[in-house]
């Protein structure tokens, strides 16, 4: 008979244990959920903004390219009036250059004689 009760009692206590261990992993579950919901919410959002961010980058690089073009490009007016300008600037150098060299070789030929 005291093997009855004791058997009683340890199934009761495992049936017990059942169910608090099976309530307590039911909650858990229901809380993994709402998280979750709560995440998928959250990247739905995430991936708007990264998408209008992604927009927003394309349209900067093509204000970006369109200035580069613009600086690479110069009106053909002006840019033949800044390489005449150039040119006539490296003649007075060439001209100085040549200055020079004449005035050294006549000191040298001073020396020679």
């Amino acid at each position: 008979m005291v093997w009855v009760v004791v058997w009683t009692v340890l199934v009761v206590g495992t049936l017990v244990g059942a169910f608090v261990l099976g309530r307590d992993l039911w909650r858990r579950f229901r809380a993994l959920v709402a998280e979750l919901e709560h995440a998928s919410e959250v990247l739905g959002e995430l991936a708007a903004h990264a998408s209008t961010l992604a927009e927003q980058a394309q349209e900067a690089e093509r204000a970006a390219r369109a200035a580069r073009e613009a600086v690479l490009l110069p009106d053909p007016d002006g840019a033949r009036r800044r390489w005449s300008q150039l040119r006539e600037e490296a003649a007075v150098r060439r001209e100085r250059r040549r200055e020079r060299d004449r005035a050294t070789r006549e000191g040298w030929r001073a020396y020679s004689r």
